[in-house]
């Protein structure tokens, strides 16, 4: 843990936790891992939740489980401790969930013990619980939903179940978000219209939520595949009733994700391991090498995460830092806004500016970083 991040954590820990305003809190779920989060405020999160008991079903539409399976290798809290620190009762999980059936030994199973589909039936009709979606859901074709049918029952008219009583709905991965990688620009895309929950690529217009015109609060936690801190801890926000429903609109940015983990002014190129050798213009052009990977395609300069601060694996690398370059999984639209994801992109530079003109002003200014790698292919004639 960094020094600064250990100078806040000491701060806040002489802070009583259920006193904290909205912004305190939101800078403490922004500097801390979950670990640190979970552990810090331990008693407090127990104090707060006393025997309260918060359901949550998670449904899956069409996806890959990558940001199920992401969750599921969050190192500490697990997500079986987060669950049960925040008294969560998980409902439904499809994949996590023991099995079941309609039938059992030969007989017609009816109760919601044995059978998911009685289970989910009677969660609706209570309500009171949070719903998390992942995966995309397919409008198609012709509006049916059937391209994903799961037991005899479209994913798009289950959603609409689940959504009509939910308390709020959280959105984990780019399906879910905006349609992912099942809605890229294909021969088929507009027959199978995959849809995000609340957008559709960049188009809220087109959200799976408005077709069906339900209108509930929605929260975005992007990512192919989301990391396990932005989803865990954007639960027990929410949970914990640090983020109330009226507060969604003012932590959130123009695409619904929370601000404090996609901060609007600030990229993953920022922080990349690899920065200071984008700052000299030196570019790997081979997979394998130690230096800058825009040549590789990296998209971190217009990718607005805190992967680079925060990390993955328990804060030991990320993307860049393995060697892979960033592919901007978290920003709408994606992967179409992304493709072709290993070329170097030569006509957009940091925050979308077109790299020879940062060039132009970096050849008087000498501090824009972009600049030099323009301004070396401008002095080659490139």
């Amino acid at each position: 843990m960094s020094t600064g991040i250990k100078n806040l954590v000491r701060t806040l820990d002489s802070v009583d936790f259920l006193k904290m305003d909205r912004r305190t809190f939101m800078k403490a779920l922004g500097a801390m891992g979950a670990a640190t989060f979970m552990g810090t405020y331990k008693s407090d999160i127990v104090s707060a939740l006393e025997f309260a008991e918060t359901k949550l079903v998670w449904l899956h539409g069409s996806e890959c489980t990558g940001c199920s399976e992401s969750v599921l290798n969050a190192g500490n809290p697990d997500l079986v401790q987060a669950l049960q620190k925040l008294n969560v009762n998980l409902v439904f999980h499809e994949t996590i969930c023991a099995q079941q059936g309609i039938w059992n030994d030969g007989k017609l199973v009816n109760n919601a013990e044995l059978n998911s589909e009685v289970l989910l039936e009677e969660t609706y009709k209570e309500g009171k619980y949070f719903l998390v979606v992942e995966g995309s859901i397919p409008n198609g074709p012709d509006g049916s939903g059937r391209y994903l049918v799961i037991g005899n029952k479209t994913f798009k008219e289950t959603l609409g179940e689940a959504a009509k009583n939910a308390i709020a709905i959280i959105a984990v991965g780019a399906c879910a978000c905006w349609g992912g990688i099942t809605s890229a620009d294909s021969e088929v895309a507009k027959d199978t219209d995959y849809r995000g929950v609340a957008f559709a690529k960049e188009d809220s217009s087109k959200g799976m939520l408005k077709e069906l015109g339900i209108d509930k609060p929605v929260i975005n936690i992007p990512g192919c595949p989301a990391h396990p801190d932005w989803v865990l801890l954007t639960l027990g926000a929410v949970i914990l009733g640090k983020i109330k429903l009226e507060d969604i609109p003012s932590i959130v940015d123009d695409y619904g994700r929370p601000m404090v983990f996609f901060p609007p002014d600030h990229t993953v190129h920022e922080n990349c391991p690899r920065r200071g050798y984008y700052d000299r213009g030196e570019f790997d052009t081979e997979v394998g090498g130690e230096k800058c990977l825009w040549k590789l395609g990296c998209k971190a300069p217009y990718s607005h995460a805190d992967c680079a601060i925060r990390k993955w694996n328990g804060s030991v690398s990320m993307c860049t830092q393995a060697g892979g370059p960033c592919i901007a999984c978290v920003e709408p639209g994606f992967p179409d806004t992304s493709r072709p994801l290993y070329v170097e992109r030569e006509d957009v530079g940091v925050a979308g500016t077109n790299i020879d003109t940062v060039a132009k002003v970096a050849v008087g200014a000498a501090a824009v970083a972009a600049g030099v790698h323009a301004v070396r292919r401008m002095g080659k004639g490139e």
